[in-house]
Formats: C-alpha cells, sequence, structure tokens
C-alpha cells in the first residue's frame, strides 16, 4: 500500500497520537499505524481511531466534570 500524500511506501509500525482540544492536550505514544517511509505520515487502523475516539470522549466528560468542582479560599 502506498502513501496517500507523497506515494511512498507503509509498512506497520507505532506512532503518537496528538490532539490539542477543549482546554487539554493529549498525546498518546505507541498507537498502532501503517507508517510512511518516505514522510512518516500516520495512517492508522479503524481499530486505533475508535479507541481513541472512546478515549477523547471519556477524557471530554471528565474535563467537563472537572469544571463543576468550586474553588474554596
Amino acid at each position: 500500500m502506498n502513501c496517500p500524500h507523497c506515494q511512498g511506501e507503509l509498512r506497520a509500525g507505532k506512532t503518537s497520537y496528538t490532539i490539542n482540544r477543549h482546554g487539554y492536550h493529549l498525546i498518546i505514544d505507541d498507537v498502532p499505524a501503517l507508517v510512511c517511509e518516505q514522510c512518516q505520515e500516520p495512517l492508522f487502523t479503524e481499530a486505533a481511531v475508535r479507541l481513541v475516539q472512546q478515549m477523547i470522549r471519556t477524557l471530554d466528560e471528565r474535563r467537563q466534570e472537572l469544571s463543576t468542582i468550586p474553588v474554596v479560599v
């Protein structure tokens, strides 16, 4: 399979997934992906995308809970 960006060869590997969202920054290391040997662009598997999306939804919910905690001085 070839990279959709540069047509380089894709190889099975792992890479980091990074997102900046709603007041937090998330970096997940060692996410399974096809990684281009030429430009290093990752193509994530469907299973990895589903799991990352679930993690983000959970973080969004927990982030909302965090904002409701009162600060007492």
